[in-house]
């Protein structure tokens, strides 16, 4: 004990040396900024970042790398409760309960909830790594492939709770989002599965542009649409402050629920493979099983929901650093790029740094630690002015966000394709919120398709059958089939769930298409090899029975405790024809890219769309347009060296193309 105080003491003598500490400080700087940006998250930040750290001795990179990464969990809410615009897919269940925060004029207290939440969370990780690596390394190696396997069943088991009620719903949409983590080159075979003829599908169905899809269209779509501000209240002119301290005290009064959740991200995310989406989801999902009354209120602008999701958030970071540290197997992608950072420093992870580097870890230690406090302390600061966003009008806020996620899209896979996908996606997204039905389980299917497909390969490849026999599976899915059966047999409001609904034909018709799409799925796949067939038929055959589940039950087709439809106040008429002018608009900025090329058709976009469907004046116009502009060229063409798309028009002139740097 005494040594592990002594080189707890000697870290924090180094990280307290005034150039480390700058350079911690500089790294949190860029890493607040990068988390409000759409699609580049930790993962770019840390892959931008590691070529500067070559020159540093090896404690002044720890602390810039690690002050950077550790705060993007953090600041990746603001886009998230502001727009309904997840900045990391890891933030993808804030929107749920955040974004309906803001339209009700209380974003400050959303971003002090988040806020206190990510703080108090990463400090947990932060002291849980300092005292678990000797601890979890005996239990970490009795965990196999099957056991593995069973935690992302209860994961999928757990869109009950981030469903509202509609269960059988939440497992449809969940099912359809493994399904299409199955798009692609299957690994074993070399199968492409679903790849439309296209290369482009080969690696599958990036993640950016399905989230992005999924959440930020339809609500930027809406928000277009009913040509009303993100809060339906008015913002506060004065007290954002008090707002603020009102979520820290939110955070305070449930800190149970913050310790559960916290201990939910560090536990899972010592698990390698167990991405931020997974442990968000299991930590929300979770939270509405446990809190009194969430079942109506998680998704409706409920502040636990966001409590639960931030603080599994920034503790996770902590705990995807146990495998890495311990073993040397990242629990991330972005703690492989550290661990290659690590090693290029002469720091090799495994027993040493648990013996004669302890130092070293502990250094690692404080600066996440640090890295949380000074990040939320800014985030503090200058949340008040970004509270303030709420009230924009759409006219002008909808153009820019939608540039933003087309140019956060196209980091998926850097192909014209993408922003395809966006569009395609946004669509889906769309028609699942005005069917009412749940777009979360999509996203978290997706998320653990590609592990249950890993799991379930190696599991019956070496077990066969028996794995479910094992007693830590058995477990595991007891716990799955109870949280599931419960919602299906408990009564709510008087009712019970299994009464027949009142259903819409739009949503009988999405009941239609997702059995027909289960259905073309299973059948479609009976040719393949079996590696290559062997999850997507398991899971579309989950889904057609499902589907048979919910028409003998009659399952409910109103998603219990939904938000308000802003749009309901409005004539169909009138919505459609809005509709289908932004659809319009889309479909014009997408064939811009490909004329013109990212950049300038993102500028002709901006200034076109304010002055034509936001009615704003062209000099306002232009003097948004242009700095965002500048802004994004700065970013992303001078400092990320981005490849843009090939345009038409540069293809017709390569010297105009060469001349503007390949910006066309």
């Amino acid at each position: 004990m005494d040594l592990v105080l002594q080189n707890a003491v000697h870290a924090l003598a180094m990280i307290a040396d005034p150039a480390r500490l700058a350079f911690l400080a500089f790294g949190v700087l860029l890493g607040l900024a990068i988390g409000v940006i759409p699609g580049i998250g930790g993962l770019g930040g840390m892959a931008l970042l590691i070529p500067f750290t070559y020159g540093m001795d090896a404690t002044t990179a720890i602390a810039f790398l690690i002050g950077m990464w550790a705060v993007t969990a953090t600041s990746d809410t603001v886009p998230a409760i502001l727009f309904g615009v997840p900045g990391a897919i890891g933030s993808a269940s804030t929107v749920l309960d955040g974004f309906p925060m803001a339209r009700r004029g209380e974003a400050g207290r959303a971003f002090g909830a988040s806020f206190s939440a990510s703080v108090i969370g990463g400090l947990f990780g932060a002291v849980l790594l300092a005292v678990a690596i000797p601890a979890l390394r005996p239990l970490m190696l009795l965990i196999g492939t099957p056991e593995l396997l069973a935690v992302c069943i209860l994961g999928l088991t757990l869109v009950a709770a981030v469903s509202q009620g509609a269960v059988l719903k939440g497992l449809v949409a969940a099912i359809i989002g493994v399904l299409f983590a199955a798009v692609g080159n299957e690994e074993q075979t070399g199968v492409l599965r679903w790849t439309l003829g296209t290369t482009y599908l080969w690696d599958g169905v990036p993640i950016e542009c399905l989230a992005l899809g999924l959440f930020a269209v339809p609500e930027l779509v809406d928000m277009a649409i009913t040509r009303t501000a993100i809060a339906q209240a008015a913002a506060p002119t004065g007290g954002l402050m008090w707002q603020q301290w009102r979520g820290v005290r939110d955070t305070l009064a449930n800190w149970r629920l913050v310790l559960s959740s916290a201990s939910i991200g560090v536990v899972f995310a010592a698990i390698p493979g167990m991405g931020a989406a997974v442990i968000d989801w299991i930590a929300y999902g979770a939270a509405a099983r446990m809190v009194k009354g969430a079942a109506s209120s998680f998704g409706t602008g409920d502040v636990r929901g966001i409590i639960a999701s931030e603080a599994a958030n920034n503790a996770r970071e902590g705990g995807s650093l146990i495998p890495t540290l311990a073993f040397g197997v990242p629990g991330s992608a972005s703690m492989a790029l550290l661990l290659g950072a690590l090693m290029a420093h002469d720091i090799t992870p495994g027993p040493k740094l648990l013996t004669t580097q302890l130092d070293v870890t502990y250094a690692l230690v404080w600066s996440l630690a640090l890295a949380n406090v000074l990040g939320a302390t800014i985030c503090f600061l200058f949340a008040n002015q970004l509270a303030k966003l709420v009230t924009i009008r759409p006219g002008i806020l909808v153009p820019c966000i939608l540039a933003v996620c087309f140019v956060g899209a196209y980091q998926g896979s850097r192909s014209s394709g993408d922003l395809v996908a966006l569009l395609g996606f946004g669509a889906l997204g769309w028609v699942m919120k005005r069917c009412s039905w749940p777009r979360p389980p999509l996203i978290l299917g997706y998320i653990l398709g590609k592990l249950l497909e890993k799991y379930l390969f190696i599991s019956t490849l070496r077990y066969g059958a028996n794995w479910i026999e094992r007693p830590g599976v058995v477990v595991i899915l007891v716990i799955a089939v109870t949280i599931l059966v419960w919602p299906l047999l408990r009564r709510r409001g008087g009712g019970q769930v299994l009464a027949r609904p009142t259903a819409r034909p739009a949503e009988r018709g999405f009941w239609i298409a997702a059995a027909l799409f289960f259905a073309a799925a299973f059948v479609s796949a009976v040719q393949w090899k079996f590696a290559a067939r062997l999850m997507p038929q398991t899971a579309a055959g989950a889904g057609l029975l499902v589907t048979a589940v919910a028409a003998v039950t009659r399952a409910p087709g109103v998603v219990h405790g939904a938000l308000h439809d802003r749009l309901a106040d409005i004539p169909r008429a009138v919505m459609l024809r809005r509709a289908g002018a932004q659809a319009g608009w889309l479909l014009g900025l997408l064939g811009g890219v490909l004329a013109v090329g990212m950049l300038p058709a993102l500028l002709i976009f901006l200034v076109a769309n304010m002055i034509i469907a936001g009615g704003t004046g062209w000099r306002p116009a232009l003097r948004i347009a242009l700095p965002l502009s500048a802004a994004m060229y700065l970013l992303f063409v001078r400092l990320l060296h981005l490849p843009w798309p090939d345009s038409l028009l540069g293809d017709a002139l390569p010297a105009l193309r060469a001349a503007t740097g390949r910006l066309i």
